[in-house]
């Protein structure tokens, strides 16, 4: 398979460099791709409206699916997960070419627009389902997760502490058709103008090098 193999030092100079730079319902098990090209990855950093919206913008991904991943409850439709009970996370599952965008920027991504310094909360969005989580497919994945966390808190970005759950993948349920392209759907609506559009244009600022043409 091919990977974007990353040594803890190599690793460090490129994460410190772009922070110099930048500044501030149905299961599916394991990986939506099985083609060797791509790679998976499953993160949760609030409504995941915001995180596909943005991630659909990533150069190099090949597809995001909003989604539940992280609790005990089979099948669970989106009412279920607002309840905080089922243990899920809203999340995305991202699907990505490490060929051309490596796994340290999609998490340097993933830190830099959203706040992982806030507990189980994303603006007025407060509850577990609203955890910061990065779910890991494989080991290598992990040690990348860790080492690049681990840099951003040494970063001084944020003033708090990282908060950002690192644990393994288990399971992902697809989240109901209407979560599914939410913003470019629905662009107009309150809730995309306010709170979706901004962490997009961020995005936008920080990321230019890495939209899609």
């Amino acid at each position: 398979m091919a990977k974007a193999k990353i040594t803890v030092f190599a690793l460090s100079v490129f994460m410190l460099t772009a922070i110099n730079v930048n500044g501030q319902n149905k299961t599916i098990k394991g990986n939506m791709e099985t083609s060797s090209k791509y790679e998976t990855i499953t993160l949760g950093a609030g409504c995941f409206w915001c995180v596909e919206a943005i991630y659909d913008r990533v150069n190099g991904v090949k597809s995001v699916t909003s989604g539940y991943s992280g609790g005990h409850t089979e099948n669970p439709t989106y009412k279920d997960v607002c309840t905080g009970e089922t243990g899920h996370a809203e999340v995305v599952q991202v699907v990505y070419d490490p060929t051309v965008i490596p796994f340290a920027k999609i998490l340097e991504i993933y830190f830099k627009t959203h706040d992982p310094t806030s507990l189980n909360r994303q603006g007025a969005d407060a509850g577990t389902q609203y955890r910061s989580v990065i779910f890991y497919h494989n080991e290598e994945q992990k040690k990348v997760a860790l080492e690049v966390k681990d840099l951003l808190n040494k970063s001084g970005l944020w003033n708090d502490p990282i908060v950002t759950i690192i644990e393994p993948f288990t399971t992902f349920y697809k989240a109901e058709n209407y979560h599914q392209d939410y913003f470019a759907n629905n662009a107009k609506q309150p809730y995309c103008q306010m709170i979706v559009n901004p962490k997009v244009e961020k995005f936008e600022k920080l990321f230019k090098d890495y939209l899609k043409k």
